[in-house]
């Protein structure tokens, strides 16, 4: 047993040390902390990555997936995210396909049993971190430190940063990549079962495999090629047992038998340095093909550090981050769905208090790595250089210092880092457990902790089920943060209480200025403010908005859609051509351009675009319904009923097609097919007054005043005010008193 599990004895019991046991309470822990997420709904990027992502439909060919970004866009596109996650999306597809349509609760499961199963495999990587390799003759890997080994696979377990990761179906895309990563780490492991006398020697195929792997985990999510490096520093420590403070004291020295010393001179080693090597190269550049037109172009809503015009703002930024992460895993109390949009204000001056962030982070750090490198303790050596391995090295995709990254702080990123945390609070705890004399005090400061994070994640693991407590839950953290109050009003619009979106769309406005503008929340309330016929604001903040973002094709729509109903037609075509100069496929767009045209009595060129959204979507009710009724109005009856055969052909279950329709075939005399497409939109929508209203109008030109007099009354009784239903329907009554009267 290792001297850090004896510092352990008196907190973990004995008998939860066989393994078995170990993994089953890992896996049972993991499983109660997020199991309240099990029934969530799809919230926050469950939207555009399952629910509008045309990938996870059988309709589109398995083969998109390879050419395509994790939220369903052309990798070649300049909007992609270039965000390569093929198999991750795979699996959506595959639940998508199980569940037999977007049912969350499948989703969900998955997510909680692969942070178990990555518990539980944590158990193993973390016997290694801190006992070493050392096998049996029988080729069985020993656990030389299963108390340690244990308490850090529960700490990673409860770790209320996951939650991200894992109530939010998203978050699929880190828990796969830290899966293969694990993996991948554990077969590099077996690649030195066999040993003699002449040292260890590694096998091929194990090392071919961890490679593989982490192909698979970087296909999953981009960090997955970072085990690839952490790989290589466990190899040279751990296998290779490379003493830096030797090294230098040789270096410092000039003794000549640095040449000579065994890691530098060991093939076995070289050779699988050059296999991660090469096998790293490979995916860089297999990854950098397939982005096809270079990174992605983020704006500085998204990340405001790397828009600096100063590289010593940009840095002293880029630390404070660090330091903000390192705090969500030191204390993970105050968590966010989203830290942009002026959540953390740009540090500008070096008085600034929160510098000292930056000194605390710097000081700890070199203080481990310090001891990581130069104690004369070999186990030490070891687990602290592995620790701030597994800590940093999956950290640095997110890190600023490569390439500029589309968000200031993200919880998902540190799923893989907690491990690296996990194995240096556990050495800690071992070290203070080892000086101390209270010692069930630090047995229950850590069980404290233990439970303090189980009864976070469950509460964490309840706001990740629903939009609404989500959004909330934020304000309180980032109560500066455009985008929380903007996703908060959006919330409540969705839910029809325009009057509380509006305020909180104000305030994200009202944020936005006071940092960089926030063109969405700008578009959101005008369009708020255009349907309570505010038309006058309403156009000054859409005009705002294209003016900040002018190939922000939305805003430009709503805009034309404003200048409309304020009779400004001229601008309003300009707003619409606009709006599909920077969207070309945009049927939403066509449409309105359409009603503009129809409302200048230009009916040809309402048809064609209407025509052109019908083309670009051809489900688009709205625009097939207003073409059959511009051509019914124009007395062109003929090519009114082709263009609507031909929408029914494409929405064949569209109640207000077949309404249309039966309008146009009463008028040609058609009665019969006019009445059975009357019933069958009735029967698909009893309680519309006008289709009941219609259908009796087509009954007294046929003669069946009785049906004609039953769907009147109907039609009156669902809508009393129809003044031209109780015209006719007054008719009909006369005309029926008439009869009775030559009758008698």
């Amino acid at each position: 047993m290792g001297e850090l599990d004896a510092d352990l004895d008196h907190i973990i019991p004995s008998s939860l040390l066989p393994p078995f046991w170990a993994k089953l309470v890992v896996g049972l822990v993991s499983l109660v902390c997020f199991a309240r997420s099990y029934d969530g709904e799809f919230v926050f990027d469950d939207s555009e990555a399952i629910v509008n992502n045309k990938d996870l439909q059988a309709e589109t060919p398995l083969g998109d997936l390879w050419h395509h970004d994790f939220w369903g866009s052309k990798l070649s596109s300049n909007t992609s995210h270039k965000s390569y996650r093929p198999l991750t999306v795979l699996t959506f597809r595959i639940n998508y396909y199980l569940s037999g349509g977007f049912h969350p609760v499948g989703f969900h499961m998955v997510n909680i049993l692969l942070h178990g199963g990555i518990s539980v495999l944590m158990v193993d990587v973390f016997s290694v971190l801190f006992g070493g390799l050392q096998y049996t003759s029988k080729g069985r890997r020993l656990n030389l430190t299963p108390r340690a080994s244990l308490l850090a696979a529960l700490l990673f377990a409860v770790h209320p940063v996951h939650t991200e990761c894992v109530a939010g179906i998203v978050g699929r895309a880190d828990l796969l990549c830290a899966l293969f990563f694990v993996l991948s780490f554990l077969g590099y492991c077996k690649a030195f079962k066999e040993s003699n006398k002449e040292g260890t020697r590694s096998s091929t195929f194990w090392v071919l495999l961890s490679i593989l792997l982490g192909a698979v985990a970087m296909l999953c999510k981009e960090q997955g090629i970072t085990v690839l490096g952490l790989n290589a520093i466990f190899d040279i420590l751990v296998i290779g047992k490379l003493n830096i403070p030797e090294i230098v004291q040789k270096v410092l020295h000039k003794d000549k038998s640095l040449e000579n010393m065994g890691v530098l001179r060991n093939r076995g080693l070289l050779f699988r340095m050059i296999l991660l090597t090469s096998g790293g190269a490979a995916m860089l550049y297999a990854r950098w093909t397939i982005m096809g037109t270079g990174p992605p172009a983020f704006t500085e809503v998204d990340n405001p550090a790397s828009f600096a015009d100063s590289m010593l703002v940009r840095a002293i930024n880029y630390n404070y981050y660090y330091s903000l992460n390192a705090w969500l895993l030191l204390c993970p109390w105050w968590l966010c769905f989203d830290w942009s949009m002026g959540c953390i204000p740009l540090i500008k001056s070096v008085s600034d208090w929160r510098i000292t962030a930056l000194a605390a982070l710097w000081f700890c750090l070199i203080g481990l790595i310090c001891q990581a490198l130069c104690s004369e303790d070999s186990h030490k050596r070891r687990i602290l250089t592995l620790g701030l391995g597994f800590l940093v090295i999956p950290f640095l995709p997110a890190c600023n210092l490569f390439f500029r990254v589309g968000f200031v702080v993200a919880e998902r990123v540190l799923y893989l880092p907690s491990a690296g945390y996990c194995v240096l609070l556990t050495f800690g705890f071992g070290a203070l457990s080892k000086h101390a004399k209270k010692k069930k005090l630090i047995a229950a400061i850590i069980l404290g902790i233990l439970f303090l994070n189980m009864l976070r994640c469950m509460i964490r693991s309840s706001e990740w089920r629903n939009e609404e407590q989500l959004f909330r839950s934020a304000l309180s953290v980032c109560p500066l943060n455009a985008k929380v109050h903007y996703n908060v009003g959006k919330n409540l619009a969705d839910k029809g209480n325009q009057t509380a979106a509006i305020r909180y769309y104000r305030e994200a406005v009202r944020y936005c200025r006071l940092n960089p503008k926030y063109v969405h929340a700008m578009n959101n309330l005008g369009n708020i403010l255009k349907e309570r016929n505010e038309l006058q604001e309403a156009e000054e903040l859409l005009s705002l908005a294209v003016q900040i973002q002018p190939d922000f094709a939305a805003a430009w729509m709503n805009l034309g859609i404003v200048q409309n109903s304020l009779k400004q037609f001229e601008a309003a075509e300009q707003s619409y051509r606009t709006a599909i100069k920077h969207r070309r496929k945009y049927p939403d767009c066509y449409y309105n351009l359409g009603r503009l045209y129809a409302d200048l009595n230009r009916h040809v060129d309402a048809l064609n675009a209407w025509r052109n959204a019908t083309v670009l979507k051809p489900e688009h009710s709205l625009a097939w319904n207003n073409m059959i009724i511009l051509l019914d109005n124009t007395g062109n009856l003929a090519q009114a009923e082709a263009v609507g055969r031909e929408a029914l052909e494409l929405i064949p279950d569209d109640h207000s097609l077949m309404f249309s329709l039966a309008n146009v075939l009463g008028k040609s005399q058609k009665y019969k097919e006019s009445e059975a497409l009357f019933l069958k939109a009735i029967k698909a929508n009893p309680n519309a007054a006008s289709y009941h209203g219609n259908l009796a109008v087509l009954y007294h030109r046929w003669g069946h005043l009785n049906l004609a007099k039953k769907h009147y009354e109907i039609s009156l009784h669902l809508d009393p005010t129809a003044s031209g239903t109780k015209e006719n329907y007054g008719l009909l009554r006369r005309k029926l008193e008439q009869m009775q009267k030559k009758d008698v």
